[in-house]
């Protein structure tokens, strides 16, 4: 019988979805933090159940052959990207086969029409988004832990620790973004730590800098510097913008985002412009976006451009009507505009809306129309005109299941669902598949080094 604590030696088989090692030890599973398969590891167990556990590595006894160098010092310690230390080919297959198990094992849907997986174009540098914590409790590496001539309650920016929300591993350089974005990681740390405005506390809720927000256009070079702040600093910001844009003149906007709320959320209630331009732009394809500081768009642009090739040569959109469900920013309908003959987007956010109203104004694109409100309502309220497609592109946690039975009653000839989740991608299609044949997969990597795919899947009326 197992229990919490008990150390046991174990060989890692396999890797979940999830990134997790899986290893079994007298018919129960065990799920092992920063394992890979043909690791042999003494592991303890943190939480037990009755038909799996999860533990963690205490040694590594024999190294998988799998591993590789991970080329970032943080590794290890951070958690943004734990599959650094696997070749990226390696990663592309695990990552494959997650969509095959998700869909055999919750849809029951036998997935040889999973093509392989599209690499991404970059596998280093290519976010054009990157979120930094503000700290005074920053993290402590082993070998710091034991010289007691070291404080912990320094000036930090950088990543949360996993399970602790109120420590900061501090990044010197993060792997993810390109050089420009480090040199202004470099300059914000310096500038801030020496100008006197306290950090922001979660637990006392007291304090002023909360997060550095990054943003860059790979189409244009712009950038964007959002300091996300507990209170209005804007003019203590004017001379950080200065001295920044003198620095790295690409810095196109500084913006100070207030979020006066607890919740740990690197996006604010009000916003000002502090210097340059309020947004800035980036190209896919023919079509330019406006991005705002808090605007949702894809994280890795070159990959969403391929991303939103795939929709296209699936959906087949030629002189059709098509909907297109949790549009966001209006990027897939507005790539789509070109070839079809109506596109109506549904999106629950207003925000998001109005970018995506702006985005087809900006691209003098006419046939395109943006709903705003609960989608299970806004769908009703349409489906007088049923629509020869509909694309869906719905969040982690996959359709609403009102919004899969709207979508059985609408019936249209195609359905291409974008997922960036497999296990929920697979429980949507168990409900679909009564009506729906899935006829192609096309897993694509957004996000390389973690354990994040994201699919294309077309499906048609049986």
């Amino acid at each position: 019988m197992l229990h919490r604590r008990q150390e046991i030696e174990t060989t890692i088989e396999k890797v979940a979805f999830g990134g997790q090692g899986i290893a079994y030890h007298n018919g129960v599973v065990i799920f092992v933090d920063d394992a890979l398969p043909g690791d042999r590891m003494k592991v303890r167990l943190r939480k037990v159940k009755k038909s799996h556990a999860f533990a963690y590595p205490v040694e590594l006894i024999e190294p998988s052959q799998l591993r590789i160098e991970a080329p970032c010092s943080h590794f290890g310690f951070c958690g943004g990207c734990k599959w650094q230390n696997l070749d990226y080919g390696t990663q592309l297959q695990f990552k494959k086969q997650h969509v095959i198990e998700s869909l055999e094992h919750i849809g029951d849907i036998h997935a040889e029409s999973v093509e392989d997986v599209m690499p991404s174009p970059l596998i280093f540098g290519y976010r054009n988004k990157m979120e930094f914590s503000f700290s005074e409790n920053r993290w402590l590496p082993p070998e710091e832990l034991t010289n007691p001539d070291i404080n912990k309650h320094q000036f930090s920016i950088g990543f949360h620790v996993p399970r602790f929300f109120d420590r900061i591993i501090d990044i010197e350089k993060c792997w993810l973004q390109d050089d420009q974005l480090n040199r202004i990681l470099v300059f914000a740390k310096a500038y801030f730590k020496d100008a006197g405005i306290l950090v922001y506390h979660n637990r006392k809720h007291e304090g002023i800098l909360r997060y550095l927000v990054l943003r860059k256009s790979f189409a244009f070079g712009q950038i964007m510097v959002n300091i996300v702040t507990f209170k209005p600093i804007e003019e203590k910001l004017r001379e950080f913008a200065e001295k920044l844009t003198a620095e790295i003149p690409s810095v196109t906007s500084v913006i100070n985002n207030v979020n006066s709320r607890f919740a740990q959320i690197a996006a604010g209630e009000e916003e000002f412009l502090i210097y340059g331009d309020p947004v800035i732009r980036e190209k896919l394809g023919e079509y330019i976006f406006e991005i705002s500081a808090n605007s949702f768009f894809q994280t890795n642009s070159l990959q969403a451009e391929n991303l939103y090739r795939v929709v296209e040569s699936f959906a087949k959109v030629e002189n059709k009507t098509v909907w297109d469900l949790y549009s966001g920013t209006g990027s897939i309908a507005i790539f789509l505009s070109a070839n079809a003959d109506k596109i109506i987007g549904f999106e629950i956010l207003e925000s998001s809306v109005e970018n995506a109203r702006r985005n087809a104004e900006l691209n003098k694109i006419d046939n395109c129309e943006f709903i705003a409100g609960d989608i299970r309502f806004s769908m009703e309220q349409y489906s007088q005109n049923r629509p020869d497609v509909i694309i869906c592109d719905p969040p982690r946690s996959g359709m609403h299941p009102k919004v899969v039975e709207m979508l059985l009653a609408i019936f249209p000839q195609r359905i291409i669902y974008v997922s960036c989740n497999p296990t929920t991608l697979a429980r949507d299609l168990t409900v679909l598949k009564e009506q729906y044949q899935l006829m192609e997969v096309q897993p694509l990597d957004m996000f390389p080094h973690t354990h994040h795919i994201e699919s294309v899947c077309r499906l048609e009326k049986r």
